[in-house]
Order: structure tokens, then sequence, then C-alpha cells
């Protein structure tokens, strides 16, 4: 019987080139790191590649579409945190907006990684960071392509087109970075994620199943809940929306926001939402990495904790007090005392007065 023919793997170079591609930056860095946000308990492993100021997470090393990813932009400090018993390197990145903490094997590859992170997001070599002098020179290309690369979008004729200003201030590459409602999802567990959490939107932006374009799987309530899927195909330099009549767009960003606008703002991008469901304060021990330790947000909507009733006074003991200290109760034992011994005399005086002869 002949064995069943194999399923060729994709090269390392197509790999590269579609992760390239889908991502359109520079690969600065990449090895296995565990991640754990506020939300979680555990940590999970990702193949990891840092690309310009953004972290990719891959399932594995030949998957060519990321599962997840974190801009580091609004980065504000790296806080260690002290190894546990399996000598893994930890630390805490403080973003503007949520704490994650990121895990790896040992200790040089958690200075390695630091040293990339911090380079990228504060385009300087960082001091603080134990290195060799190859691991240091590696640091210094990097920065050097990422200051050539921020130059190089300021100084676009496009730079206006492919920029836009968050709430904070800060302008964000939006042609080089995915929506915020990409998922790398089959079609299948895009439907199970809307279904789940509506509260978190209507608009799913995935993978295709051809793994170069991309699909918009949406989810509305008229008489019932209703799914549908449009296809997003990449022409390279802007995406086509397969329509009755085909809608040309910029960026992927441009396909969501056609969908939004279109439906008078029924869809919305299905984004999933990262706020603690706990509120206290967690003890870290930090070495020198760290800048100033910023509090955590506390969200306006902290549900009012009831007020601890004070503990109550134990009762006193009963204790008997003597007579004296209660004048009521002296003048009736002193009366009381008269008049047994009255009685006593007169009934001595009686029995005298019977034994006396007539």
């Amino acid at each position: 019987m002949a064995e069943p023919e194999k399923i060729p793997e994709p090269a390392p170079r197509r790999i590269f080139q579609e992760r390239q591609r889908i991502t359109a930056l520079p690969l600065y860095f990449e090895g296995f790191l565990s991640i754990r946000r506020p939300r979680y308990q555990d940590f999970e492993q990702y193949w990891t590649e840092l690309r310009g100021t953004t972290l990719f997470f891959y399932s594995d090393k030949k998957t060519p579409t990321f599962l997840e990813k974190l801009e580091l932009t609004n980065l504000t400090s790296v806080v260690n945190v002290y190894p546990d018993e399996t000598g893994s390197a930890q630390f805490i990145l403080m973003l503007r907006n949520e704490e994650v903490e990121l895990k790896v094997e040992d200790y040089d590859s958690g200075e390695e990684w630091k040293g990339f992170i911090l380079t990228v997001t504060q385009l300087s070599v960082p001091l603080c960071i134990s290195l060799l002098p190859g691991q240091l020179i590696k640091l210094h290309d990097v920065l050097e392509k990422e200051k050539k690369r921020r130059t190089a979008m300021e100084q676009s004729p496009s730079a206006s087109l492919s920029t836009e200003k968050t709430n904070n201030g800060d302008s964000v590459n939006i042609l080089n970075t995915m929506p915020e409602c990409f998922y790398a999802v089959s079609r299948q567990k895009a439907i199970e994620m809307l279904e789940k959490n509506p509260s978190w939107g209507n608009l799913i932006l995935r993978p295709g199943s051809d793994s170069k374009n991309y699909s918009v799987t949406i989810r509305q309530v008229i008489d019932g809940p209703c799914i549908k899927h449009y296809r997003v195909v990449n022409m390279g330099k802007g995406y086509t929306i397969e329509l009755a009549r085909p809608v040309i767009l910029l960026s992927l960003h441009d396909v969501i926001d056609y969908f939004v606008k279109q439906t008078q703002g029924s869809l919305k991008p299905f984004v999933t939402h990262t706020y603690d469901n706990k509120l206290g304060m967690q003890d870290v021990s930090t070495s020198g990495l760290s800048l100033e330790h910023a509090p955590r947000e506390t969200h306006p909507a902290t549900a009012h904790q009831p007020r601890a009733k004070p503990p109550r006074r134990p009762m006193p003991e009963k204790v008997t007090a003597p007579l004296q200290e209660y004048p009521v109760a002296r003048y009736v034992h002193e009366t009381r005392g008269k008049e047994l011994k009255e009685r006593a005399k007169r009934q001595v005086a009686d029995r005298q007065r019977a034994n006396q002869p007539f």
C-alpha cells in the first residue's frame, strides 16, 4: 500500500517574504518568548519577531500569519522581576494602557530581548544592559536602521496619507500596521468570537483561505442573527473589496472604515477588552532597569466596596461587687441584721419570763 503523499512545508525564505509582506516592517530580532497579559494567569509561549517597534507573535516558526501583536511605541519603562525557581528571566513592559509580562528561558536571552526593545523604542542603545561586544554591535546596527526608517517615513510625500494622530497626539503609521480587529483565525472561529462577545463589536478582519488575501466577517441582527463574509483581495499597492461594484482602497484600515461608514456605524470593529477585574497592589521586586514605576490606572466604573463593620467589643464579665460599694444593699443588710437581733432579744426575754414563778 502506497504511503500518503506528504504536504510539502513552505521554505523558510517563502515564510520570511510572506511575513514581510503582511507586516511591511523590517525584522530586527526573533526567538521564543512567553507572554502573560493581566487578564490571564498563565504564560503562553510564541515564536516572536520584533519588527520595527512592534512584537508579532506566531504559533510556531513556520506560520506565515501572526496570531497577535503588541505595539511598543507607548512603552514607558521596563521592570525586571527576580527569576523564579527555573532560572528563567522575567520582565514587565510598562505601557501607557496596560502592563505585559514577558519571560524567556535564561538571563542572557532576557538581556538581549530588553536591549533590542529599548533600542528601537528609545532610539538609543541602553547602557544598563550587560551584553557581549558582538551583541552591542547588532544593537547599534539596528539603531541606525530604525533611525533611517523613521526618517524615511517622515520625509515620504505620502506621509500625510499614511499617518494619523492618536488621542495622545502620537503619530502612528497606519499603512504598516494591521487594524485592531484583525485576528489570525478561521472562518468558524471568527463566527464564534462574534457570537460569544457581541458587545466587543461585529466586524472581524481575518486571513483568506489562500493566506494571501483577506476576508471580512460581519454579524448583524435584523430579523435575527445574520453572518456574512466579504473577500478582500491584496493588489500589491492597494486592496479590492469584491462587491457587485468592486471598491479599491489604499490600506486595510481604509477597508474597515469603508464598512463602518457605509453602514452608518452599525458595523463596529471587534476589539478585545483587557480591563482588570481585580483591584489591589502587587509586590514586584525590581532592579536598576526600571524608570519610574507608573501607578496602574483605575477604571472609573470600579464597583464600590462595602464598608467593613467594626469589630464588636467583648462583653465584660459579670463580677459581683462587695456590699459596701452599693449603699442601698448595705442599708437593707444592716436593717435586716438589727431586726434579727431585736427578735432574738425578745425571744430570750420571753423565755425568762416564762420560767419565773407566779
